[in-house]
């Protein structure tokens, strides 16, 4: 697609909260968040010629690789948020892209994203392939007060779940989806500690990608005021998330 001519380097889009994309309390789900994330993110891309649609003539795409999520609080259903984003950095095959979440014109959410341009023939990185020099750059405009951090996965862990990759977890790039490895980890936390909003941030680290019907085990250890999640496939690490608690 070329670049929509009502392309701004930072894009703000509005979404209602409808009820299937919340938990019993009301309050979205945490999934459904990164999932919004996500489509805002796309969003911004397809008006900026940089979309999926534009990459694949390159055979590529852009993969999530690190998700740092501040969350001051939750939005309602039937809540109209706007999430604003803008872009950090772009170079070569990296990218980092900022987004804020507000509601009624205050502030409840801050992510920060790391993502990889992937070839999708290939499954490796490689260099955007797209024009992006009309993209302005804001490093020093950030989203979250505190940025990416290294999430240390213990050899003292505990094996909480075993499970096959399912169809239903794949995507369009034809890996599982970065919002199932959060799905899968918090269907294993204390449903008290998801309910009361304890999660004041979380962050996910994606290290290699699985494909339909591959084997993971879930893992778990417990550090102070946090849950460190860890997703391995023959016995090496997929995936990372750790839950600071309130």
């Amino acid at each position: 697609m070329p670049i929509s001519p009502n392309f701004t380097s930072i894009l703000s889009k509005d979404w209602e909260v409808n009820f299937s994309q919340c938990m019993p309390n009301g309050y979205l789900k945490y999934t459904e968040l990164c999932n919004i994330l996500q489509l805002t993110a796309a969003a911004h891309s397809d008006v900026g010629g940089i979309s999926f649609s534009d990459m694949q003539e390159f055979n590529q795409a852009w993969v999530l690789s690190r998700m740092r999520v501040e969350v001051n609080a939750l939005p309602k259903w039937r809540d109209i948020i706007t999430v604003t984003t803008w872009i950090n950095t772009l170079e070569n095959s990296r990218s980092i892209r900022a987004l804020e979440v507000h509601v009624n014109g205050n502030k409840i959410i801050g992510a920060e994203t790391f993502w990889a341009v992937f070839n999708t023939q290939r499954r490796r990185p490689e260099a955007l392939g797209l024009a992006h020099d009309h993209f302005a750059l804001y490093p020093e405009k950030k989203a979250t007060v505190e940025g990416f951090s290294k999430i240390n996965i213990s050899s003292e862990k505990e094996i909480l779940f075993e499970k096959a990759v399912s169809l239903s977890d794949l995507d369009i790039v034809n890996h599982v989806n970065n919002v199932k490895y959060l799905e899968w980890c918090l269907d294993l936390v204390d449903e008290k500690t998801i309910l009361y909003q304890r999660i004041k941030s979380f962050e996910m680290n994606f290290l290699k990608e699985l494909s339909l019907k591959d084997k993971v085990v879930i893992h778990e250890n417990v550090a102070e005021d946090a849950y460190i999640f860890s997703i391995s496939k023959e016995e090496k690490n997929c995936f990372a998330l750790q839950l600071n608690l309130k």
